[in-house]
């Protein structure tokens, strides 16, 4: 089992971002909308329960979970049902691979849009399969340690202690194909990736056997990744970046570049 690319940590710092924006609360309401139409049941509805747990996790109330499962089960009418998930594909500066994934009820809108953004930051909007190649859909589990389980004592003690044997033994009986290990803000953390059929079976082995399941979720990977080294390309990429994730339409946005913290933190103020 083996690392993967980068990424990860870009969209986990572009993650916060959004949540300081407050859009974090109409993407995932739009989530449990959509899964909803399956079936207003998360114990039947694995697509629903894993937005359900996402939206607790970001603090939604319950009351926005209740309303927005009614309007997708079309409890509430059917105002929502014309919501469709499209995905779009483009250049940003420097030749950077994105796939944009969106939910909208206007695709004329939606890729309005989404040109203007591009078109303002240097890149451009493409045809559907322009980059779309080169990346792959697979499913991700991200298994959380608190100090204890993670084996830091004190709260200013650098090392963390990770039991690898016993974690790898549960991601290979769940079926992951690879894993990374991640040092964040809350302490350790453990990432694998598995086929997107195998998500639920994933998440489930690992609750099983105790671990913390912190996010379930179907991301786009790079298979091959541009090394962002320029300060001003760095800018107007994460520009776009941010001009295309504050739409109200766009759910998710992946990228196929990497750069380095220093040139992030510099980016993102």
């Amino acid at each position: 089992m083996a690392g993967h690319s980068k990424w990860a940590n870009i969209k986990r710092q572009k993650a916060r971002v959004d949540a300081v924006k407050g859009k974090v609360f109409t993407k995932i309401a739009r989530e449990i909308i959509v899964a909803a139409r399956n079936g207003a049941d998360p114990d039947g509805n694995f697509q629903l329960r894993t937005a359900i747990e996402k939206a607790k996790a970001a603090g939604i109330p319950n009351d926005n979970i209740e309303r927005a499962i009614a309007k997708g089960s079309g409890k509430l009418g059917l105002d929502n049902a014309a919501l469709e998930a499209i995905r779009y594909e483009g250049y940003g500066p420097g030749g950077v691979a994105v796939l944009i994934e969106a939910l909208t009820d206007n695709r004329n809108r939606t890729a309005a849009d989404l040109r203007v953004a591009f078109s303002k930051n240097g890149g451009n909007l493409g045809e559907t399969g322009c980059v779309g190649w080169m990346f792959d859909q697979k499913g991700v589990v991200e298994v959380s340690f608190t100090p204890q389980e993670s084996g830091r004592k004190r709260r200013n003690e650098p090392t963390i202690e990770v039991n690898e044997e016993d974690l790898l033994e549960a991601f290979l009986e769940g079926g992951a194909d690879t894993y990374e290990l991640l040092e964040g803000e809350q302490g350790m953390a453990a990432e694998a990736l598995t086929d997107p059929a195998n998500l639920e079976t994933l998440s489930q082995t690992l609750k099983d056997r105790g671990y913390n399941v912190s996010r379930v979720e179907l991301r786009w990977i790079p298979n091959n990744t541009v090394e962002i080294s320029d300060s001003d390309q760095a800018r107007s990429l994460m520009k776009l970046m941010d001009a295309l994730e504050d739409l109200d339409d766009v759910q998710n946005v992946t990228a196929n570049f990497e750069m380095s913290d220093e040139l992030m933190a510099l980016s993102i103020v």
